[in-house]
């Protein structure tokens, strides 16, 4: 009885471990690109679409446009290897503030370019980028855009401690 009891509740946790992973990831996705597709809307549909290999609805102002990627589903890493490139794309261009529009054009560039079997390294390469390069700036700025943390406060001074008497 224990044993069958054991084997159930390991079974559900091995099941749900994945996918609380998955949904973590996929905020914090969201989150990271959030700021370069224009709305928390907008990086929810992209990350999903990119994930899943599914439709994807951008709208910005009163313009909506969609596009479904040709690569097919995603993991997270390719997923934010291709929003990295794309953000670099627009870089290049001068836009640092993309219409819906033009986040289409430099996602999609990207996404041929992989969906025709180019690797990650060779896309950046072919944009005179490296792709570590990149990731470190990337880095750099996330952690640049984290609050602060305050300084701790001085510890208090210690009390003399009494002179112990007799033993």
């Amino acid at each position: 009885m224990f044993t069958k009891r054991f084997l159930i509740v390991a079974s559900a946790l091995a099941f749900a471990i994945p996918i609380a992973a998955r949904a973590q990831s996929q905020s914090k996705l969201e989150e990271q690109w959030e700021r370069l597709a224009g709305s928390d809307a907008n990086a929810k549909s992209l990350i999903t679409g990119l994930r899943d290999g599914k439709e994807v609805t951008l709208t910005s102002g009163t313009t909506t446009t969609t596009f479904t990627p040709p690569t097919g589903k995603m993991g997270n890493g390719s997923v934010s290897n291709a929003l990295l490139l794309a953000q670099e794309s627009l870089k290049q261009q001068n836009i640092t503030n993309p219409t819906a529009d033009q986040l289409k054009s430099a996602l999609t560039g990207v996404l041929d370019q992989r969906a025709s079997r180019k690797g990650w390294g060779e896309i950046a390469n072919s944009m005179g980028v490296k792709l570590g390069d990149l990731r470190r700036n990337e880095d750099r700025a996330e952690r640049a855009e984290r609050a602060e943390k305050p300084e701790r406060p001085e510890r208090p001074e210690r009390p003399e401690r009494a002179a112990r008497g007799g033993r």
